[in-house]
């Protein structure tokens, strides 16, 4: 991954068309846009590829080339394109996390004009946070997401558990409940390898235990709740109630595991409730519960990250008009709520929307607890940096290179020095 150091000296200067004040124009014959998407979690490429193909639908003469790439090399592609100049990406799919990075270097348009006449109240604020920065926009919301607490029904039910943990503490107990009855071998499965997938669920863990990353511009993670999310972490290993393999896997891992049968509990996004009630999918149909992720006894009921995305367009398009008549097209409300089986819409009355709710109403019942309480990873411009070295520090833990004191306190020293 380019360091905001590297990505400085490589960049080359483009020019930046101003979000405000660009006239209106007829769209001209045979216009091509280029947009990059993720392959994998939130929307389906289907469903992409669907939207995508009503919006041509309605604009005769444009032809929207879409690219898909996995979540970790989104952020190289942006960064590559920007780097190399000439117009590469229209428009681009980003991560809540990379707004200030991508601000700084001069990635995306400033859209806040564009933006003036859009009700943001209709709009959750979480959603909003995806696409600011310094009281600017850069973007439009399109996935409203975080990780919820999946549990297989049956296994609780044959193992005479009543309802979900409500804290962490007691998913351990549950855990070790269905373990002993003989109901799964490794009852708990995260994505804990070595990538952004991890840090999604330490800043869950971090939420839960009302931790920090930051404090007066200065790390803390490496004390009070931020420490105690790692050291649940490993304690969860140490009770052998997690599956070993967690430090290998990514969220389709999980789904994979969960949708087997292998699993009791899973800590994963939003598309994995549909994925895994199709019976092509999973083994576990009819037997998919959800919850909102725990809290911790006297501090916290509940506990969620922001992992939103959104979509913007590039300093670099040759057409910005074009480019934001697409991105607002696939973050329109009747597009989103078309395709909601994947993806929950940003707009706040879909979630009382039938066409909506209907077969969703688990998840919309866990989204409108977990969506109000979401905790956002820092906005930092130097943030890939800060988060490869949590991967490591949370790796070296868990895999008992280091005590979470050790490793975070060295994450916590090295990440003083970032810029």
């Amino acid at each position: 991954m380019l360091t905001k150091r590297s990505f400085l000296k490589t960049s080359v200067a483009l020019a930046a068309f101003a979000a405000a004040g660009l006239p209106d124009r007829a769209l001209a014959a045979d216009e091509e846009l280029s947009a990059l998407f993720m392959s994998q979690a939130a929307y389906s490429e289907a469903d992409v590829k669907a939207m995508t193909d009503d919006f041509e639908k309605a604009n005769p003469g444009v032809k929207v080339k879409l690219e898909f790439v996995a979540y970790d090399a989104l952020y190289d592609k942006i960064v590559a394109a920007k780097a190399a100049g000439g117009a590469g990406y229209d428009v681009v799919l980003f991560d809540v996390i990379w707004p200030a990075t991508f601000s700084e270097n001069g990635v995306l348009l400033d859209v806040t004009d564009r933006l003036k006449d859009v009700d943001k109240a209709t709009v959750f604020d979480g959603a909003w946070a995806t696409v600011m920065y310094k009281d600017r926009y850069y973007g439009m919301p399109w996935i409203l997401d975080t990780k919820y607490l999946f549990y297989n029904t049956e296994m609780l039910q044959k193992a005479g558990i009543a309802e979900p943990p409500k804290t962490w503490d007691e998913l351990i107990t549950q855990a070790k409940t269905i373990q002993d009855k003989g109901l799964a071998k490794y009852p708990i499965v995260w994505s804990w390898a070595q990538a952004e997938a991890v840090i999604c669920d330490y800043t869950t863990l971090v939420d839960a235990y009302k931790g920090a990353f930051f404090a007066d511009g200065k790390p803390v993670f490496n004390q009070g709740g931020a420490l105690d999310a790692l050291k649940y972490m490993v304690e969860t290993q140490k009770a052998g109630v997690t599956n070993p393999h967690s430090t290998e896997y990514l969220e389709e891992d999980v789904r994979k595991v969960f949708s087997a049968g292998d699993a009791a509990f899973a800590l994963n996004w939003t598309y994995m409730y549909n994925m895994a009630q199709k019976p092509e999918e999973s083994k576990v149909v009819g037997k998919v519960g959800i919850a909102p992720a725990p809290g911790v006894k006297g501090l916290t009921e509940h506990s969620a990250m922001n992992g939103s995305m959104a979509l913007g367009v590039t300093t670099g398009s040759t057409k910005p008009d074009l480019a934001w008549k697409f991105v607002s097209h696939m973050t329109s409300q009747p597009v989103q709520n078309k395709y909601a089986q994947l993806s929950l819409p940003i707009w706040k009355s879909s979630y009382s929307d039938p066409a909506v709710v209907k077969g969703q109403e688990a998840i919309i019942n866990a989204a409108n607890v977990s969506i109000g309480v979401m905790m956002p990873r820092p906005m930092f411009p130097a943030y890939p940096e800060l988060s490869t070295l949590l991967q490591i520090a949370i790796q070296k833990a868990l895999t008992g290179k280091a005590t979470p004191e050790e490793a975070l306190t060295e994450a916590a020293t090295a990440a003083a020095r970032l810029r």
